[in-house]
């Protein structure tokens, strides 16, 4: 017999002699009142890494401070109540009725976001290090939940989920189930299922449904530490990478591909199918999509889901790999024409801006006339610190130069209006507001800063029902706020003057950990030959 079925097949004897233990000692306990046993409580560890990494970003490494800047360190409730996928793992297991959280220690955010460049090891380390110290003070645990992302990027660490994972798996022994919760632009591979039980990813974009895979990961855990689940996995690389602007699921076949992923799940009981995109950004080696499933013992079945989702990839990989959009000029006449129909408000989205400095799209609007737009944003920070020193506010008169400062970002932009809003903002310690030209407004962060919805434009005098184009950066987020709400009747994504980090030019990239030729649409796969 398969000694990794003998150990499987050990764990489960072993749990269910523990429960029926358990379950005679509180029989006893309880007969004179006649009140039903309890269930034996569960010790679920939990925690949290995430980070979307750019490393093709100018923004230098990531180190300790920078994961500080905005928060320090989550521990205790404070960890429990941070992020959906948190939300929807303490939520679920905390309706058992029947499990204990233990929150270990984690960091919760870097400034700067997806526009961040690689963590070192060191940085990495330093985080990884205090969780496991952490779990090893409250061991024994029955489960075990990682809230991460899947497209963190860190020196020397080829696969940092599947590194956090082992180093995990080192500490709770083979037998407890640890489960991971993913967005769907992870880079991931078959290495994280080697370490740990179950992948649950997004299956929308933009994510709805973080909560739902959160839930899912507590039932998860629950049903395999009681010996009602056995895991069994199967991964897939179909050999595809695509830029994540054609990673909408409002469209196919990205719509598609998650669609037959549900139908599997809705066939087949007990068995959890994830799909990663990827996230090109990262030069990392398992970039791409990549396929996830998780059966109940089955392994046949794994791998027969596996195959076909693997299969169905490639077989629509041209139109999920390929697509052109216009550049600023054209598409300033496209919005042009748009607002002379009556189609407004326009949202657009400045897709390909990472570092958040572009003002490609600023300078044709204004070029073309295009009036009453709002900008949101452009990462400016010299000049947020310019009026800073210069003890700037609100009604003072404005005349600095924005953005521009990357060779993605084009040139910097003087303009010469009002300062309409000087202060707190998105995060940040300041931001500003300034009124130019026919009715417009940029608002300038000091990094990458992707707007979602309208009203998080309200700052000061700030209504955004007074304009009819609304021009943020974003790839597929902003439709959440802008376009399946029904807020925008036009919605355009316009590309970027050259192939700067963040096109669909991906060949641009200097990538020095992936072979695209091994890769859909730059090349074949060898497995595909």
């Amino acid at each position: 017999m398969n000694p990794d079925r003998i150990a499987k097949d050990s764990t489960v004897r072993r749990r269910l002699a523990r429960l029926a233990l358990l379950a005679a000692v509180s029989t006893a306990a309880l007969a004179t009142c006649g009140a039903p046993p309890p269930e034996p409580e569960l010790r679920f560890a939990v925690a949290r890494y995430q980070h979307e990494t750019c490393t093709f970003c100018p923004s230098g490494d990531t180190e300790v401070e920078d994961w500080l800047q905005h928060s320090e360190p989550l521990s205790g409730e404070a960890l429990l109540d941070s992020g959906s996928y948190m939300a929807g793992f303490v939520q679920r297991a905390r309706e058992f009725g029947d499990v204990e959280l233990v929150p270990l220690t984690s960091p919760v955010g870097v400034f700067g976001g997806s526009s961040r460049s690689w963590n070192t090891k060191e940085t990495f380390e330093h985080f990884l290090d205090i969780m496991i110290a952490e779990l090893e003070t409250q061991l024994p645990v029955d489960g075990v939940y990682l809230a991460l992302h899947g497209a963190m990027a860190v020196r020397d660490v080829p696969r940092p989920e599947a590194e956090i994972a082992r180093r995990f798996r080192e500490v709770v022994g083979p037998d407890v189930p640890i489960a991971g919760s993913f967005d769907l632009h992870g880079n991931e591979d078959g290495e994280f299922l080697e370490h740990a039980d179950f992948a649950f990813v997004t299956k929308r974009f933009p994510h709805y449904d973080s909560y739902i895979q959160g839930e899912r990961a507590a039932r998860a855990l629950r049903i395999t530490a009681r010996g009602e689940y056995e895991p069994t996995t199967a991964s897939r690389k179909p050999g595809v990478i695509t830029a994540t602007v054609l990673q909408w699921t409002g469209q196919s076949p990205a719509m598609d591909i998650m669609e037959r992923a549900r139908r599997w799940e809705a066939r087949e009981h007990d068995a959890y199918v994830s799909v990663f995109y990827g996230y090109p950004w990262s030069d990392v080696p398992d970039v791409g999509a990549t396929v996830h499933v998780m059966t109940n013992g089955d392994q046949e079945l794994a791998d027969r889901i596996a195959d076909d989702m693997d299969d169905y990839i490639w077989r629509v990989r041209e139109d999920f790999a390929l697509g052109t959009y216009p550049g600023p000029e054209e598409g300033a006449r496209i919005v042009a024409a748009a607002i002379a129909a009556g189609e407004t408000p326009v949202a657009v989205g400045d897709y390909s801006d990472r570092p958040g400095d572009a003002t490609h799209i600023l300078n044709a609007f204004t070029a073309a006339g295009i009036g009453k737009t709002l900008y949101g944003t452009i990462s400016s920070p010299a000049t947020l610190d310019a009026l800073a020193e210069a003890d700037a506010g609100a009604g003072d008169s404005f005349d600095h130069e924005i953005g521009g400062f990357t060779p993605s970002g084009g040139s910097p932009r003087r303009i010469t209006g009002t300062l309409e809003y000087f202060g707190p903002g998105f995060g940040y310690e300041r931001i500003a507001a300034v009124s130019f030209g026919d009715g417009n407004v940029v608002f300038l962060v000091p990094a990458y800063e992707q707007v979602l919805y309208p009203d998080a434009f309200r700052f000061g005098p700030i209504d955004p029902e007074d304009y009819e184009v609304f021009v943020v950066k974003s790839r597929v987020h902003f439709r959440r706020g802008f376009d399946e709400t029904g807020y925008a009747r036009t919605i355009q994504i316009i590309e970027a003057p050259e192939p700067f980090v963040g096109t669909t030019f991906l060949d641009a990239l200097t990538y020095e950990n992936v072979d695209l030729s091994e890769l859909y649409p730059f090349g074949t796969p060898p497995n595909r030959r």
